[in-house]
C-alpha cells in the first residue's frame, strides 16, 4: 500500500477530503518522528508501539571487495505490533 492509497482509505473511512486526510497523516508521522528523535516512544494501545533501539558498533564486510570495515553504533526506530494488530493479521 502506498501513502496515496492510505490517504484515500483514511478519507473514505473518516468522511473527510483527501487533502485533510493527507494533512492528518503527515501530522501523525511528524509527531511520531519528533517523539522518537527526543528518545521517547509512542504507544497506540492495541495497534503497537514505536520506540528507539540502540545498535552497538560492530565489524562488517564490504560484499563487493570483502574488505573489513567498522559499522558505527547508532539509534534506530523500532516497531512492536500490539495484540489487536497481530490478531487481525492471523
Amino acid at each position: 500500500m502506498t501513502k496515496d492509497e492510505l490517504v484515500t482509505i483514511m478519507a473514505d473511512k473518516a468522511g473527510i477530503t483527501k487533502s485533510q486526510a493527507g494533512t492528518a497523516l503527515d501530522a501523525f508521522t511528524d509527531a511520531v518522528a519528533g517523539a522518537l528523535s527526543k528518545g521517547g516512544s509512542v504507544t497506540l494501545t492495541g495497534f503497537g508501539a514505536f520506540s528507539v533501539s540502540h545498535r552497538a558498533a560492530r565489524a562488517g564486510r564490504n560484499p563487493q571487495t570483502g574488505a573489513a570495515l567498522q559499522i558505527p553504533a547508532m539509534d534506530v526506530p523500532k516497531f512492536k505490533a500490539g495484540k489487536a494488530l497481530k490478531d487481525a493479521v492471523r
